[in-house]
């Protein structure tokens, strides 16, 4: 008897659950940011950095009409990460994309930058508009650490718009801002991440 009812439960609970529908991301019409800093006093102070990343994928899960339960997952490739920044020359571009490799991010050695939620809150704005916040693992430069990420979520028909920003220090993902080589890559600890992604119900 214990049993029978254990599966009865059971089958109810599944009956109940609510049924996620997940969307993949598109990268070709998402945007992915870093904006950085200058630090230093060396010859090119006052210019920052704007690193766009131009290969990255996911999927976000999440429950009509309420968002919740929701899941996101996220893997940026850290190789794809390059300068954008409209006060650097191409020459020095380059300069900073060989820094960015070669002593920043070891796409090498860390090839993938993720995110994984463990947590996800929202509330409803009206519109098919939602306020959420994504509580989850950054793994970055080969450390995890818990970080929330908030975000403004768009429900149009088949598609999915998130966007926000997000701040981490670098020095907790023991990232190098170096003065090696040409010294172009010298950025202040406090790094902002701003996305505006789009995904898609397979």
């Amino acid at each position: 008897m214990g049993l029978i009812m254990a599966a009865l439960i059971a089958t109810v609970s599944l009956a109940a659950a609510p049924a996620t529908v997940t969307y993949n991301l598109d990268a070709s019409q998402s945007k992915f940011m870093a904006h950085a800093n200058r630090s230093g006093l060396l010859w090119f102070k006052g210019k920052n950095h704007h690193l766009a990343a131009s290969d990255f994928s996911g999927e976000v899960e999440i429950t009509p009409d309420t968002i919740t339960p929701a899941s996101l997952h996220l893997v940026v490739k850290a190789a794809s990460l390059h300068e954008t920044g409209a006060d650097f020359t191409e020459p020095q571009k380059q300069i900073i994309n060989k820094e960015l490799k070669d002593i920043v991010l070891l796409p090498d050695q860390y090839p993938d930058i993720t995110f994984q939620s463990t947590n996800v809150t929202s509330k409803g704005l009206g519109g098919g508009r939602y306020e959420v916040k994504i509580n989850g693992n950054l793994t970055l430069h080969g450390v995890t650490r818990p970080i929330t990420i908030p975000a403004t979520v768009t429900l149009n028909g088949s598609t999915l718009r998130a966007t926000g920003e997000f701040s981490i220090d670098r020095d907790d993902y023991k990232v190098k801002a170096t003065s090696a080589f040409h010294g172009m890559v010298r950025v202040d600890d406090d790094i902002k991440f701003e996305f505006d992604i789009l995904g898609r119900r397979p």
